[in-house]
């Protein structure tokens, strides 16, 4: 397995240079961009990023050595839903999912990063659902085509409450390009990990990894914790995750909770916990 960092991870006045210099001199194989909204970070992807800054950012991934993994986003709880009842919003969603696509594509991404859902009190867990799994099988056809693994993720948004659910979403899409982007750290306030990691299996197409404290057992809330000093059990995760077929990146997802501490010594930090989750 290799190591790589969510760009939410980056502080936000750090350009695209700085950013794969960093990165790649801290030790990371990889790195998650993701598509936000305007004025998110100076290294942040928007739904008007053009092809020529798509090239320009391949050839920093290039000249730094540091290749672009996958493509997150955080607009998928905001306008866009794939699950939602209105149609506009359903539309906003596949353009995002489209944009990913693009976006992965120009970059050599495997992968990018999906949210089904939309329940509120408004829209039934039922009906996010169906909407959801209509919404991505519309677009089948375009995923396919791309050849872009796309990896339904487990947030805390009440759409995938066991890996029951993760795993019949999945295999009721039925398309070899759709997985689970499966999230080691958002099941730990209820659950245990190595658990879902059993069930998905192949299903897995690619991993966050952040951390939790627990305030004691499960259901009894918690906090996010930095890598290694929460309640994970990584050395039966990393098993598990080898045993399920996985070998790719091991993408960390985490804030800077030192003040004091610097970026550079931040990444490191962040860096040398993922080599350490890899070696287990």
């Amino acid at each position: 397995m290799k190591k790589s960092l969510n760009a939410w991870s980056v502080a936000h006045g750090t350009d695209l240079e700085e950013m794969f210099a960093k990165l790649s001199a801290a030790g990371f194989d990889g790195v998650e961009l993701n598509i936000d909204g305007d004025n998110s970070s100076r290294h942040s992807l928007t739904m008007d990023t053009t092809d020529d800054q798509l090239a320009e950012i391949r050839a920093l991934s290039e000249k730094y050595s540091l290749p672009v993994v996958s493509i997150s986003t955080s607009l998928y709880e905001g306008g866009a839903r794939l699950g939602s009842r209105d149609p506009a919003r359903v539309k906003a969603g596949q353009d995002l999912l489209r944009k990913q696509l693009h976006c992965a594509k120009a970059l050599g991404a495997g992968g990018i990063l999906v949210v089904p859902g939309g329940i509120s009190p408004d829209c039934s867990i039922r009906e996010a659902y169906e909407n959801s799994l209509a919404s991505l099988k519309a677009m089948i056809p375009e995923i396919e085509a791309a050849g872009i693994n796309v990896g339904v993720e487990n947030v805390w948004n009440g759409f995938f409450m066991s890996p029951f659910d993760m795993c019949r979403f999945i295999d009721e899409l039925d398309c070899k390009y759709i997985g689970a982007y499966y999230d080691v750290g958002n099941v730990i306030a209820f659950s245990w990990s190595e658990y879902w990691i059993e069930m998905l299996g192949e299903r897995i197409t690619n991993i966050h990894v952040k951390d939790y404290k627990r305030n004691g057992g499960i259901n009894n809330g918690g906090d996010w914790v930095d890598l290694l000093k929460g309640d994970v059990n990584w050395p039966k995760v990393v098993p598990a995750l080898r045993q399920a077929g996985f070998d790719g990146y091991l993408t960390a997802e985490v804030g800077k909770t030192n003040p004091d501490q610097s970026w550079e010594d931040f990444y490191k930090e962040v860096a040398d916990a993922v080599g350490t989750i890899c070696g287990m």
